[in-house]
C-alpha cells in the first residue's frame, strides 16, 4: 500500500523507545513547570539565568510583514544589531528568526557558488548541533568531521587538506554534553592553517565569560559568531556577527534571509530588553554557578556519574533509551521534570537524562533532585 512506510516507521520507533511526542505545558518558568494541572520542579529549561520570568509589555507593531530586503528591516532591528556588535566587537550582524536557520543558512550560503565550493572544506566537531551538520551537508563544500574537542585530530585533518578555503566549526558549549570548546586552541589552529573559525555560542552566551558575553569575551574572537536569543536571553531569534564583508556576502547569498519574513519587531524589542538584563545579571550568574557546584558536589557524594561539565548542562548517560525513559518517569513521580534524550539526538547507546540547572533553583530543589536520582538510578 502506498505510504505504508509512515505507519511502519512510527511503530518501529515506538517499539525501540525512540518515539518523539509533544507535551502541552500549561505554565512554566526557570524553576517550575505545570503539566496536566500538576506542578513539577523544572530541570529541563534553557532559561539559565531565570530572565524569562521578567515580563515585557507588548507595544508597537508585532509583525514585520515583509522580508528584511523588502520593507521588513526596521529601526528596532538595526538597534539590536548595533548593540550586539558594540558588545561583542564585530563590524556587522544579521538577525534571523531561529538559531537553526542561522547556522544552516550561514554554511550553505558561504559555499553556494560552485567555483568556491570545490575549493572549500568545512571541518566540524563530531558533536556539533544538527543545524550545523545540515548546513554543511547542504553546502557545496567538502564536509570533514573531527573527534570531539580533539585538537590533534583536527590538526591532522587540516594538514591533509590543500584547499584555499578552510572553515572550522564548533560550539561554545555543547548542547548535549555541556562541555566547552577550547577556543584558544581552535584559534591557534585556524591561524596556523590559514583557516576561519565559526562558533555557535547558543549555550555559552549569557553564562560563560565576563558579563556572560560567551566565547567572544576573550582575545581570540571567531571570524563568525552565532548568538541565539532563546537560551539565557529567554527571548526568541538569533544573530550572526562577523566582518562587514561577510555580512554583505550573506545578504547576497542567504536564501533563508532573503525569502523569510523578518524577525518580528516585538521579538526584536524583547531581545534588546533581555540583552540589557543579561549583561547586568552578575548576581544570577553567581547563583547559577553556586547551584551547579552544589549539584556536582552532591552527585559526587552519591556516586552519580555526571559528565565533566561546569556549565548549566549536566548530563547523566544511562546507555539505553529504555533506561533513560524509565528514569524520566520515576523522577516524574517524585515531582521532577527532566527530559530523556535519545538517539538520534545523541549517539546510540548514550541515551541520557539532560539536567539543566538555572539560577532560579533553590538549594532544596537541587538536593531533592540528587536524592531522587540516587533512588531511581
Amino acid at each position: 500500500m502506498a505510504f505504508e512506510f509512515i505507519k511502519d516507521s512510527v511503530q518501529q520507533r515506538r517499539d525501540a523507545s525512540l518515539l518523539r511526542t509533544r507535551i502541552c505545558v500549561e505554565e512554566a518558568n526557570a524553576r517550575h513547570i505545570v503539566v496536566n494541572s500538576k506542578q513539577y520542579i523544572n530541570f529541563a529549561s534553557n532559561d539559565y539565568l531565570g530572565l524569562g520570568d521578567c515580563a515585557l509589555a507588548a507595544s508597537g507593531e508585532s509583525g514585520s510583514r515583509s522580508s528584511s530586503l523588502v520593507t521588513g528591516y526596521l529601526a528596532i532591528h538595526k538597534q539590536l544589531e548595533k548593540k550586539l556588535c558594540d558588545l561583542l566587537g564585530y563590524d556587522a550582524a544579521l538577525l534571523f528568526s531561529s538559531g537553526f536557520s542561522t547556522n544552516s543558512s550561514v554554511l550553505k550560503s558561504l559555499f553556494s557558488e560552485q567555483s568556491v565550493a570545490k575549493d572549500s572544506v568545512i571541518f566540524q566537531d563530531k558533536l556539533n548541533h544538527a543545524s550545523l551538520i545540515d548546513g554543511a551537508l547542504q553546502s557545496g563544500a567538502k564536509h570533514i568531521r573531527f573527534n570531539h574537542n580533539d585538537m590533534n585530530h583536527l590538526h591532522a585533518r587540516l594538514e591533509k587538506s590543500h584547499v584555499t578555503n578552510k572553515l572550522i566549526v564548533s560550539e561554545g558549549v555543547f548542547s548535549m554534553d555541556g562541555d566547552t570548546a577550547p577556543i584558544d586552541q581552535l584559534s591557534a589552529l585556524k591561524t596556523q592553517h590559514n583557516a576561519w573559525l565559526m562558533i555557535d555560542d547558543a549555550h555559552a552566551f549569557g553564562v560563560v565569560g565576563e558579563q556572560g558575553l560567551g566565547s567572544a569575551a576573550g582575545a581570540n574572537k571567531p571570524d563568525i559568531l552565532v548568538i541565539t536569543f532563546g537560551k539565557a536571553m529567554a527571548s526568541q531569534g538569533a544573530a550572526i556577527l562577523a566582518h562587514q564583508d561577510i555580512v554583505d556576502y550573506l545578504l547576497q547569498t542567504s536564501r533563508e534571509y532573503t525569502y523569510s519574513t523578518a524577525l518580528s519587531p516585538l521579538m526584536a524589542k524583547s531581545a534588546l530588553t533581555q540583552l540589557d538584563r543579561l549583561i547586568n545579571a552578575d548576581a544570577q550568574r553567581h547563583a547559577l554557578q553556586s547551584n551547579i557546584t552544589l549539584f556536582k558536589t552532591l552527585c559526587a557524594k552519591k556516586s552519580i556519574p555526571v559528565l565533566a561539565s561546569n556549565t548549566p548542562i549536566q548530563p547523566i548517560v544511562l546507555g539505553s533509551s529504555e533506561n533513560a525513559l524509565q528514569a524520566q518517569m520515576a523522577l516524574k513521580s517524585r515531582n521532577i521534570w527532566l527530559t530523556a534524550i535519545r538517539p538520534p539526538t545523541v549517539p546510540h547507546n548514550t541515551a541520557r537524562l539532560r539536567v539543566t540547572i538555572t539560577a532560579a533553583h533553590q538549594a532544596e530543589d537541587v538536593a531533592h533532585l540528587v536524592n531522587s536520582l540516587s533512588d531511581v538510578l
